[in-house]
């Protein structure tokens, strides 16, 4: 295949990741390697940036920053939420498509690689198809990124190990606490994690348990249906026993009707998904007023996928090299791809990256397995224990400025707009 020379255009997608900036480091160093690539570009806050043209010349920005990424939280390049919807809203849907490649023209894009997860890769896969339609020659290539694990065909995802190492090291402190303060009357404390489908997330904040006493107590995961009656005899067993019984349930979990104890049905958001209002608070209201016991709630919310000074070095290693991937790919001539993490060996823990086609990915979700929990559902086993555990492994040196960790921002230069504003 002839090699196809042009401009380079990334972009970040959906809630951020303490890692997400490591897969962009690693988009960014490995097309600085290939000739075949010009330009380096960044749209802002995704795809519905770059359809308003606001594009910035990374090349402009130094290297020493562009390293300091990988252990930046946030997007640099900023994120969206906006879907290319061609079932709901079929014209708009069109007059995107003709943006974006009036676009890609006039910037000479020939590579475009997207950061996200499920619904990102289903933008990038509708892009790579719209440029086979259109027999517009560019590469288009996903990089897989989500705290919530749940794109399949990869062992796991970028975001995954640091959020379950900071969440897991979150129950650790407030079991310190908690027991610490635990009385006759006992306590019961629940922390709420994200994951709407999946519980790849609560599930991992089983690696806070070293020994059989040790929180979390009980695990609620969304693919469980939630029993109310085990639920609270369990609680009360574990409050009978060791004064105080630590929970972490996962913000979608569902009743055995299949909806989310917490789901807000008058409120939505820009993919539809229904609005989660606290599973925790609803789990806290049931054991006060049927147990007649102490309870609190601990929300880590975005902290949890912020927590770059507790990052797992695995983890922005595996990220960076998913990005780099993903560029090498598109210089090998393939489009139409998501760069992939396949481990190779648990112990020792051995990983290399593959390709999986979008098509294979797009709005799919990959759930934990029933059988990876106990059979009462409230606690993973040994299989998910033996996946997780070496996703948290190493720590990254963060560097401080007076005490603080110290990140880092792009200059964000912009590239001179070419087309009218869009309409």
């Amino acid at each position: 295949m002839s090699q196809l020379i042009g401009n380079l255009l990334v972009a970040q997608s959906g809630g951020p990741t303490a890692v997400i900036n490591a897969s962009l480091a690693g988009v960014i160093q490995e097309a600085g390697r290939h000739e075949c690539i010009e330009e380096i570009y960044g749209g802002l806050n995704g795809i519905l940036g770059i359809l308003n043209e606001e594009i910035i010349d990374i090349n402009d920005e130094k290297s020493r920053t562009i390293e300091g990424l990988k252990h930046t939280p946030g997007a640099a390049l900023g994120t969206c939420r906006y879907k290319i919807d061609f079932k709901k809203k079929p014209e708009q849907a069109a007059r995107d498509m003709d943006r974006l490649f009036e676009i890609f023209a006039a910037h000479n894009i020939r590579y475009f690689l997207y950061i996200g997860g499920n619904d990102s890769q289903d933008t990038a896969h509708k892009i790579h198809e719209e440029a086979v339609k259109r027999g517009y020659e560019m590469r288009v290539n996903g990089v897989p990124k989500t705290i919530d694990n749940d794109l399949p065909h990869t062992d796991h995802c970028p975001g995954y190990g640091s959020v379950i190492k900071y969440n897991a090291t979150s129950v650790m402190e407030i079991a310190a606490d908690v027991t610490g303060m635990a009385t006759d009357d006992g306590a019961c404390v629940l922390v709420e994690v994200m994951g709407r489908a999946a519980g790849w997330i609560s599930g991992g904040t089983v690696l806070a348990k070293r020994k059989p006493a040790d929180a979390p107590h009980i695990i609620l995961s969304p693919e469980i249906p939630f029993n109310e009656s085990a639920f609270l005899a369990r609680v009360k067993e574990v409050v009978s026993e060791l004064k105080c019984c630590i929970v972490v349930v996962g913000e979608g979990l569902k009743n055995d009707k299949g909806v989310e104890i917490a789901a807000d049905t008058a409120a939505r958001d820009s993919f539809g998904h229904v609005v989660l209002s606290g599973a925790a608070e609803r789990l806290s209201e049931l054991v006060q007023e049927k147990l007649k016991i102490k309870s609190r709630t601990v929300k880590l919310g975005y902290a949890q996928r912020s927590a770059a000074h507790y990052a797992s070095l695995t983890d922005v290693t595996e990220a960076a090299a998913c990005g780099e991937a993903a560029v090498r790919a598109g210089a090998e001539g393939k489009s139409g791809f998501m760069a992939k993490i396949v481990r190779t060996s648990d112990a020792p823990y051995q990983w290399t990256t593959g390709l999986q086609p979008l098509g294979d990915i797009a709005n799919v979700e990959h759930l934990v397995p029933r059988d990876w929990f106990s059979d009462d559902g409230f606690l993973p086993n040994e299989k998910f224990i033996t996946y997780a555990r070496p996703l948290i492994e190493g720590e990254v040196k963060v560097p401080t400025e007076s005490g603080l960790p110290k990140f880092v921002e792009l200059a964000r230069q912009r590239v001179e707009k070419k087309l009218p504003p869009r309409a």
